[in-house]
């Protein structure tokens, strides 16, 4: 797979724009596959996309692997963000570890705890981020942008596997013995 593919001569040119004219900008990693598309090109293209991800206390070991793997093949360390160790401890003392499975406010709490306060640290500073969304992933992704603006970090985002299909991803992984 190379520039003969379009997906992937497209998303290239994205992240090359990215880097060039949205400076600094970040990419948040889940370390699921399509995740592991952009790492490769991001580092491969040496682009200065800084990559991270959340550490939520709640990752399977598997996932926390993947970091591992990163490190070997691209010499390349992903920031890792996580929460507040004492906003934890205070959710679990008061509601249980598992709590965000016994109603809606408690996972969103839960979420705010874990991903979205780690998450306004990680983008703090920066004009762009990127994610490894895809529009295939659900329906409610269908109307996914390439490029959007996302008043809620006050920065411009982009999803530069939005076209991708999962055929696309895993094409790219073989290809390019991708780490996953």
């Amino acid at each position: 797979m190379d520039a003969n593919n379009p997906p992937v001569a497209a998303t290239r040119h994205t992240l090359t724009r990215i880097a060039r004219d949205f400076s600094p900008a970040v990419f948040a990693s889940s370390l699921a596959a399509e995740d592991m598309v952009l790492t490769d090109l991001i580092l491969k293209a040496q682009l200065p996309i800084t990559i991270f991800s959340l550490e939520t206390g709640r990752l399977h070991p598997e996932t926390l692997a993947v970091l591992d793997k990163v490190k070997a093949r691209y010499g390349y360390e992903v920031k890792l963000y996580k929460p507040q160790q004492e906003a934890v401890d205070a959710f679990i003392a008061q509601n249980d570890i598992d709590a965000f499975y016994n109603s809606v406010e408690m996972r969103r709490e839960c979420c705010r705890i874990r991903k979205v306060e780690p998450l306004g640290r990680a983008l703090a500073g920066n004009k762009a981020w990127v994610t490894g969304q895809r529009r295939a992933q659900s329906a409610t992704r269908s109307d996914l942008a390439i490029e959007e603006d996302d008043p809620a970090h006050g920065m411009v985002k982009f999803n530069p596997l939005a076209d991708w299909s999962e055929e696309d991803v895993w094409n790219y992984i073989s290809a390019n013995d991708v780490p996953y």
